[in-house]
């Protein structure tokens, strides 16, 4: 079984329990409830509302003894309740020091108060009256503070360690996020990848989303985790309501929301080591570093008793990290990729002043995609279309289907359509060099994409005009492309586009151009098995040679290319999300085999993406020599293996 903190993950949860005002005991016993549920779910950090021990709204009350007291008797017996939970708990309280009352989280941990965090800044317009009973963090003298018979760190610059993972925590409070640089921001920089705001922010039309942004833009710009929970039911709603908004944002992204759902518990598992991974490769991240004396506080979680289940991952893995999982958003990026390969295109003819364009056309995904971009971009030039020169090369492995496919799409898009056959040519090769043509190894496949893309080069030498590639990411990937065959051209426009995505940007085409004839067309070459057509086809004319039957499937092998590019995590991981992800598609061993052969090929093929020609970038991953992937190639991918042979995956 999986080990989700060595994978990297965290379980945080929020929460917002209805409060009684002025009743911190009664609060305290709710808290344990909430507690109590999260253990239930494996939670290791539980979030709490700003001054949810005694209520937000308590307004003048917070000058009475008898209520400071109180506090003070709830946060024992809290102490005291869950002094053997391993769970790290954020809970808002009113606390005295310095002849001040100051608004702070309480970081507990197993019946220790790790800190206190004090509000840095403290509103006092509109609705807000907090400077009338709270003082700022900057009015603060002490360093520590006794509270509960424990001497406590006191101050905004605390950083809270977890000793055995990279697990590293700080707070803010409600309104230090609204600010033109949170307190957060420099709790970032210092080491902090999961940040906890405990808020009291009241409901207004419009805030919500703002306040949604906010979260989910901090934490973009920080690169970490963002866990939000404000005031809900309970508080006084004499000019206000509150709606107990919970959020848990990583990078950007919202990973879970609620809002006017009394004492639920909102969870999430975080991905520390994904976090952290970006911080290293985005290295502008530490530009420029202010020198504050930031505090670090070591807690260690105890070890799990039993494994956590693979799939009680609480956060969707999407199988296609590549492709938008929304129509709506996926048609709208398919628009701005093609227009970015198209503009690549445009500009290396504009600058080159040529204004004629090679390509091989088999009637598959790739080449297709590579002449729709030449139409768009001779569109929008204004060139002649019968300058896109679109050759189709039949050998021994084409089909039919496929050749039909290829000239009834070049012939509807009224581009210059030729026919060129190779399989004289490639005959007279074999002879050449004593290949018995009997013999379908890799020679026999490699001497016919070398011979289309001589053929494709001397056209282009003849006539001056620019070969364009047709081959995709994924190809490039795991090296299923002939060296100086396919492999070559003049400008490849399809370099950085993985096959899942190169898929759903012809199906967009399809669904968004005007003429049903392309239209039909691209459907049935979407419908058509993936093949280079290299190998005769079988006794009924049909494809016998099925790329995805050889090197495993390209959804697989995409979604593989993602997590060890993007994010660089080792194979274990990558397998553990994968079976999260393709769960009811692909089994354990499945996954695992096919994994092994991404790494084999992922490392004997680099020769091939080292010497790459030009080509437009479009997404976070891309295999250019001279921008994104350097990497030597003889490298050895033997502890990769070794790491990924350490799983049993008939046993996970």
């Amino acid at each position: 079984m999986f080990d989700m903190q060595k994978m990297g993950f965290v379980r945080v949860g929020a929460t917002a329990p209805t409060v009684e005002l002025a009743q911190p005991q009664a609060n305290a016993a709710r808290i344990v409830d909430c507690v109590r549920l999260a253990e239930k779910n494996q939670i290791k950090i539980l979030l709490f509302p700003e001054l949810c021990l005694t209520g937000y709204t308590c307004a003048d009350l917070f000058h009475q003894r008898v209520l400071l007291d109180e506090s003070k008797n709830a946060i024992k017996s809290l102490l005291r309740e869950t002094a053997n939970v391993d769970m790290l708990l954020a809970v808002g309280i009113p606390a005295e020091c310095d002849n001040q009352l100051f608004n702070c989280a309480a970081i507990l941990h197993r019946g220790r108060i790790l800190g206190l965090v004090p509000k840095t800044f403290i509103p006092n317009y509109n609705e807000f009256y907090e400077k009338r009973w709270f003082s700022p963090a900057g009015g603060k003298i002490s360093e520590s503070i006794t509270l509960c018979g424990q001497e406590v760190p006191f101050g905004t610059q605390l950083l809270f360690q977890e000793q055995e993972s990279q697990l590293c925590l700080a707070a803010e409070i409600c309104e230090d996020l609204w600010m033109p640089i949170p307190p957060s921001s420099h709790h970032a920089i210092y080491g902090a990848n999961l940040i906890l705001n405990l808020s009291a922010s009241n409901e207004l039309v419009g805030k919500t989303e703002y306040r949604r942004e906010l979260v989910l833009q901090q934490s973009a710009r920080c690169l970490a985790g963002y866990v939000y929970a404000s005031s809900g039911f309970g508080e006084s709603s004499t000019d206000v309501v509150f709606g107990g908004h919970l959020m848990v944002a990583e990078n950007g992204a919202m990973l879970g929301e609620r809002r006017f759902e009394e004492s639920k518990v909102l969870f999430a598992d975080l991905d520390i080591e994904k976090l952290m991974n970006e911080r290293r490769k985005a290295n502008s991240f530490m530009g420029h570093v202010e020198q504050q004396d930031y505090r670090v506080v070591p807690f260690a979680f105890q070890p799990e008793e039993g494994e956590i289940e693979p799939y009680g991952l609480q956060r969707r893995v999407d199988p296609y990290p590549f492709v938008p999982g929304k129509k709506e958003e996926r048609d709208l990026r398919c628009r701005e990729i093609f227009t970015i390969q198209t503009s690549g295109l445009m500009q290396r003819l504009k600058k080159t002043k040529i204004k004629k364009v090679m390509l091989g056309i088999s009637g598959g995904l790739d080449s297709t995609l590579a002449l729709l971009v030449c139409y768009d971009a001779f569109e929008r030039l204004g060139y002649d279309k019968k300058n896109i020169c679109a050759i189709t090369m039949p050998g021994f492995g084409t089909t039919e289907r496929t050749k039909n496919n290829a000239w009834e799409l070049m012939q509807e898009l009224g581009v210059d359509s030729r026919e060129i056959p190779i399989a004289n040519a490639t005959l007279q090769h074999f002879d050449d060099i004593g290949h018995d043509p009997s013999v379908e190894d890799i020679t026999y496949e490699n001497v016919q994409a070398r011979e289309r893309t001589q053929i494709l080069m001397d056209v282009a030498n003849e006539e001056g005009g620019l070969v364009v590639g047709t081959g995709d990411l994924s190809e490039l990937a795991l090296g299923w492309c002939t060296y100086n065959g396919d492999h070559m051209s003049h400008y490849a426009v399809n370099v950085s586009i993985p096959k899942t995505l190169v898929q759903y940007l012809i199906s967009w085409y399809g669904d968004t151009t005007e003429n049903a004839s392309v239209s039909r067309i691209l459907q049935d070459i979407l419908a058509t098995p993936i093949s280079p057509e290299l190998l005769p086809p079988d006794s009924l004319g049909t494809i016998r040679q099925k790329t995805e039957d050889v090197i495993g499937p390209y959804a697989l092998h995409d979604f593989f290319l993602y997590y060890m590019m993007r994010w660089g995590f080792a194979p274990s991981k990558v397998y553990f999300l994968a079976c999260k992800a393709f769960a009811e598609k692909f089994d354990e061993a499945e996954i695992h085999a096919w994994l092994k052969v991404f790494y084999r090929r992922f490392f004997t093929q680099q020769f091939k993406r080292s010497c790459l020609p030009d080509g437009p970038k479009v997404g976070s991953v891309c295999l250019s020599p001279r921008g994104d992937w350097r990497m030597p190639s003889d490298a050895d991918p033997e502890i990769w293996l070794k790491e990924l042979e350490s799983i049993d995956p008939v046993k996970e």
